[in-house]
């Protein structure tokens, strides 16, 4: 019986050292643009603590961080971030709500922010995400990339989110302490 707790608290370790946070591509295929309906893209998604935000766009626009008020107006005049290299990475590292909007007050007003609550996740017990993308002085941006200038042959992660690891993890450990249970395999 001690062989078989052991082996159970083994399995719930295992999944929680697998799990990991998931990878959202902001705006899926189409990227973070004018022609993109960002509300929609956004609408069944659920964030988490750890979770990744990828912006994909190309040099005409930009990615600001900003409070409420400013999503509200589009006004990027007191940005707490702004990006503008083409491919940026941000990381939900807190609980709450964050806006982003273009840098372009008309593609912002046409409808090119995006607003995420951002939800602690009492499930993850281990949260790994990318490191937070830094700002650039603007006399040092290099040529941001454009969507046209991508080779076909680069996959893009679905927006979806995707999680490594987690279930695979358990459901062998399941089936080990099935096995094991049957005297399949003598610990």
């Amino acid at each position: 019986m001690a062989k078989l707790i052991l082996l159970c608290l083994l399995a719930i370790f295992c999944f929680a050292l697998t799990s990991h946070a998931a990878t959202y591509v902001v705006g899926d295929t189409s990227g973070w643009d004018i022609s993109t309906d960002i509300d929609s893209w956004a609408t069944n998604k659920t964030f988490n603590v750890g979770d990744v935000l990828l912006f994909q766009y190309s040099s005409s626009h930009s990615v600001s961080e900003v409070n409420k008020e400013s999503f509200e107006t589009c006004n990027t005049t007191n940005s707490l971030t702004t990006f503008s290299n083409g491919n940026t990475t941000v990381t939900l590292s807190n609980a709450g709500k964050r806006y982003f909007v273009c840098g372009n007050k008309l593609h912002c007003l046409g409808g090119m922010k995006l607003q995420v609550n951002v939800l602690e996740d009492d499930k993850k017990s281990v949260t790994v995400g990318a490191p937070e993308a830094q700002p650039q002085p603007q006399a040092t941006i290099p040529k941001p990339s454009s969507k046209t200038n991508n080779p076909s042959s680069t996959a893009t992660p679905s927006s979806d989110g995707f999680i490594n690891g987690g279930i695979g993890s358990l459901i062998i450990a399941f089936l080990f302490m099935v096995s094991t249970m049957f005297g399949l395999f003598q610990i």
